[in-house]
């Protein structure tokens, strides 16, 4: 498990909703969301606001479909939430991942939208991989939302939620 400590104290991982194919010539970080993805965004960003989930900064990922995805947290957390793109999100290692969740010690909370595998991966280096593999058995779904909280008493990190569509 990664040696993160607080602060932040809690984490939010969200991997961008279901994106569309790409078009003939399209590259890949173009790729914006499907009509599917674009409601799985809106659903699970209004479910997380509605639990009172609300990160102090959003940290997405330049790529199109991460923005669109990022845009609707934003639309349903309210306008003063603090969002910011970086391009390091994208085509990323989970030690990058982590690194930058690492880096945001000015902030009690912090929401990474982005990639898989990546996402996954830095779930399971948070968590372990029995936790993963308890909570998710599928691997990490398109617009799902893990919600992190530091442990002090076991010095790690534990999933106290998981939001999806």
């Amino acid at each position: 498990m990664a040696a993160i400590t607080p602060p932040p104290s809690r984490i939010y991982l969200l991997r961008h909703a279901e994106a569309a194919w790409a078009a003939p010539g399209q590259r890949d970080f173009d790729r914006p969301l499907s009509q599917k993805g674009y409601a799985d965004a809106e659903i699970v960003s209004d479910k997380a606001a509605d639990k009172g989930y609300r990160p102090d900064l959003l940290l997405s990922s330049t790529a199109v479909r991460c923005r669109d995805t990022a845009d609707a947290v934003h639309r349903a957390m309210g306008s003063t939430l603090d969002l910011r793109f970086v391009d390091e999100l994208y085509n990323a290692s989970p030690d990058i991942y982590l690194e930058i969740i690492d880096a945001q010690e000015a902030v009690g909370s912090v929401m990474l939208v982005g990639h898989n595998p990546t996402m996954e991966q830095t779930l399971e280096a948070l968590i372990g991989h029995e936790a993963l593999c308890q909570a998710l058995p599928t691997g990490f779904p398109t617009a799902g939302l893990a919600v992190l909280d530091y442990d002090g008493r076991l010095a790690g990190w534990r999933l106290v939620d998981f939001v999806i569509d």
